[in-house]
């Protein structure tokens, strides 16, 4: 059974869309409703319901606001909305479908249809995700896994020439020239990498041993093989020796 999560201002409206679930649909259970948008996000910062069902207009907080402010949004959100000239910009602010007021039984049907669909998507995709990140622990060469924008990069350590910080997201610098960002921390990234290969060198920065040319010890910065110079810090720079 889906479990759905509906957040409207106006509690007659709330009323009226979880009776059309519970009474038209078997395969749908309204888990939580709300009239305020604050307690939804907070619900949903500690719950992942099967799906959304979000009211446009709200005087606190509209529900284009709602969808950016979620942290985890790995459910389908169903906009609704009295409101017609909103369902171009519902859809491109990645809502899965969205339904005018009054909602209608037959519209309803065929969002549950597509709320499912999309639900069976994301099943198969995590297990196929499970399954790779199995095959890669198994094989005796493992790679590095990188998730990132939606997919599962495997990448050889001597692909990695460098790691560099930038507040809350990170950069990985390639041998072929391609920059990866990433939406983790340096010291996320430090705990992937493997300490045999790489040293954080810097708070800013982490290097692949293998891809050092130079180090000039009176200046405090290393030259990679690409011609990257690399600050060590003062801090770093005596178990950066020990090292190499």
């Amino acid at each position: 059974m889906l479990e759905a999560v509906l957040v409207d201002d106006e509690i007659k409206a709330l009323q009226s869309l979880s009776w059309e679930l519970t009474n038209f649909n078997k395969e749908i259970k309204v888990v939580a409703t709300f009239t305020d948008p604050f307690q939804a996000l907070l619900y949903l910062e500690k719950h992942s319901p099967d799906c959304l069902f979000l009211d446009i207009e709200m005087p606190t907080m509209d529900g284009f606001q709602f969808i950016q402010k979620l942290h985890h949004k790995d459910f389908p959100v169903i906009i609704t909305t009295a409101y017609n000239q909103y369902a171009i910009k519902a859809l491109k602010n990645e809502a899965l479908d969205y339904l005018l007021k009054p909602i209608d039984t037959d519209d309803l049907k065929e969002t549950i249809i597509k709320i499912k669909k999309f639900n069976q998507r994301a099943y198969n995709s995590n297990k196929l995700e499970k399954m790779l990140l199995k095959i890669n622990a198994e094989t005796n060469h493992k790679k590095i896994t990188i998730n990132t924008d939606g997919k599962l990069l495997f990448l050889q350590s001597d692909e990695i020439l460098f790691a560099e910080s930038d507040g809350n997201y990170s950069t990985l610098f390639l041998t072929d020239g391609q920059k990866i960002v990433l939406t983790k921390k340096l010291k996320e990234v430090n705990e992937i990498l493997p300490k045999s290969i790489f040293f954080r060198v810097h708070n800013s920065f982490i290097i692949n041993l293998h891809k050092i040319k130079e180090f000039f010890k009176t200046d405090g910065y290393l030259v990679l093989e690409s011609n990257h110079k690399i600050p060590v810090s003062r801090q770093k720079k005596s178990d950066f020796l020990d090292l190499i």
